[in-house]
């Protein structure tokens, strides 16, 4: 009975987390702004086998995102709340999962409960999954498998469920469930359940979990022959490993630097629980963490194409190895407490700056009581470290989870909203003027999947010199003010202008 009222409250929890405020910010590019055009389609068009984006084939990734939006946005229209709900809803599944697996690998509630804790106080894990992007359910579906096996070897049947998973990872994010399906793989072998390979539910999963996937790649291939493979497998997939892609580059310790930026207060406690992995190896929850963290971590670090978002699937092993540290510092009450209470008075000192700066530049009511409450909690924390009293943890769980809401209820959670002109207003005007599905080409040297999104036209990146020669009658131009001034536009009008964006007909 206590295992399913923690259960129920860590849904609740994350459910909270992951839908306040949701649809509170415009879509982001790329990956919000693209899925979105193409579940639009399909919601308009019922293309569900063969989606399309802006009318071409959409071959760079599965559909199952893009489906599940699609029927969102025939239950509650085309909005950014429906766009981002089933990314989001999926992983926050991820933490009342961890849970249950945190209780099949250690035995025991304690550093089960602080594991699925810190992956929910984690802010890469909330912020990336509550976006429309396929790295937190495809976390999601991973840990469902691993639930599934480690089930499996009381309860036979679960062993179906493992095939359905590996089927829904790739139908989600493609080729990343060759590494998913190693990495359980060599958990399954470290952990001695090879029985599980004569076990007639692994395989009855197998083939029916995975005729879904298995047959819409089939139907690509038909459809578009080779063109299919070269996009969705070669560019999509291997090219990644050995080289940059789009210039997404960067050194082998990238994604150490990414979990450095975003992993603290939970960091601080990360050493102790590898240790503790390496001298519990021989256990489920050690190999499991060791094998997770080690394999993925090796794997990301050495592809030629870096992003943020990839090292998101290793956050759960790094939870269970800081739960484990949590746990058995609350049992033995033994901790360095000079270090900790140093590094929590300096957070206090980044609290309060934080307040400071947005009192000043950035006077959002929210974020000024969330560094307040931030350096709250962290000057709790620091006092209750300096008494040697455990319950600086509780305390810290509390405060991360309300720091946490009110950043993702403020205007601020996706801040790479900021570093390029705000889509909406410029959107608007184009859509006010401008017949749906029409090319207009734009001065902005970036495509903006975002901006085709809310004007529901085709905003083509072009140079000026293209600006003024390539263009036919009855064009539409949107130029910015610096880029017009160097035109030489005859037979145009400007029909309005949004955030330093100028919208032109060519008659």
């Amino acid at each position: 009975m206590r295992d399913k009222q923690w259960l129920l409250g860590l849904l609740i929890a994350s459910l909270m987390l992951w839908l306040i405020g949701l649809g509170n910010l415009p879509l982001r590019d790329w990956d919000e702004g693209t899925y979105a055009i193409v579940a639009r389609e399909i919601y308009r068009h019922g293309n569900w086998l063969y989606p399309t984006l802006q009318g071409d084939p959409f071959l760079l990734k599965p559909p199952l995102m893009q489906w599940l939006i699609a029927i969102c946005y025939h239950i509650g229209g085309v909005q950014e709340f429906t766009t981002r709900f089933p990314g989001a809803f999926l992983t926050a599944l991820g933490v009342p999962l961890l849970y249950l697996i945190g209780r099949l690998v250690f035995l025991e509630n304690l550093p089960a409960l602080f594991s699925a804790l810190v992956y929910l106080t984690l802010l890469p894990v909330v912020r990336h999954g509550r976006l429309a992007m396929l790295d937190g359910m495809t976390i999601s579906f991973f840990l469902l498998l691993l639930f599934c096996a480690l089930k499996s070897r009381e309860y036979k049947k679960y062993a179906l469920g493992i095939g359905f998973c590996l089927g829904l990872i790739t139908l989600t994010k493609g080729m990343l469930v060759l590494v998913l399906a190693g990495i359980a793989g060599l958990f399954i072998i470290a952990n001695k359940q090879l029985a599980i390979l004569k076990n007639p539910f692994l395989w009855i999963g197998m083939l029916l979990g995975n005729f879904p996937a298995v047959t819409w790649y089939f139907a690509q291939y038909q459809h578009y022959g080779d063109t299919f493979l070269q996009v969705h497998f070669q560019s999509q997939a291997f090219d990644r490993l050995g080289k940059a892609v789009e210039g997404n580059s960067g050194p082998v310790w990238y994604y150490l630097l990414e979990v450095l930026k975003y992993g603290f207060p939970w960091l601080l406690f990360l050493p102790g629980g590898l240790y503790l992995s390496w001298k519990n190896r021989d256990t489920a929850w050690g190999c499991l963490t060791l094998i997770g963290t080690i394999v993925y971590f090796a794997i990301v670090s050495l592809m030629g194409t870096k992003l943020p978002w990839y090292i998101m699937p290793v956050y759960p092993f790094l939870a269970l190895a800081i739960g484990a540290n949590l746990s058995c510092i609350w049992q033995k009450n033994e901790f360095r407490t000079k270090f900790l209470t140093g590094f929590f008075g300096f957070l206090v000192i980044v609290g309060l700056a934080g307040c400071v700066y947005f009192s000043m530049f950035d006077k959002q009511p929210l974020l000024i009581i969330m560094s307040i409450v931030l350096a709250i909690t962290m000057g709790i924390t620091a006092w209750l470290i300096n008494q040697h009293n455990r319950k600086f943890i509780p305390v810290l769980f509390a405060g991360m989870y309300l720091v946490l809401g009110l950043l993702m209820n403020s205007k601020s959670w996706i801040w790479e909203l900021n570093e390029k002109f705000p889509v909406v207003p410029v959107a608007t005007l184009i859509k006010n003027n401008v017949p749906a599905g029409t090319q207009i080409y734009n001065s902005f040297p970036d495509s903006r999947p975002s901006l085709d999104f809310y004007c529901d036209c085709q905003v083509i990146p072009t140079s000026i010199a293209d600006l003024q020669d390539r263009f036919s009658h009855q064009s539409y131009l949107l130029v910015d003010h610096n880029s017009l001034r160097k035109m030489n536009l005859k037979q145009s009008k400007i029909i309005g202008e949004a955030k330093g964006f100028n919208l032109i007909a060519i008659n």
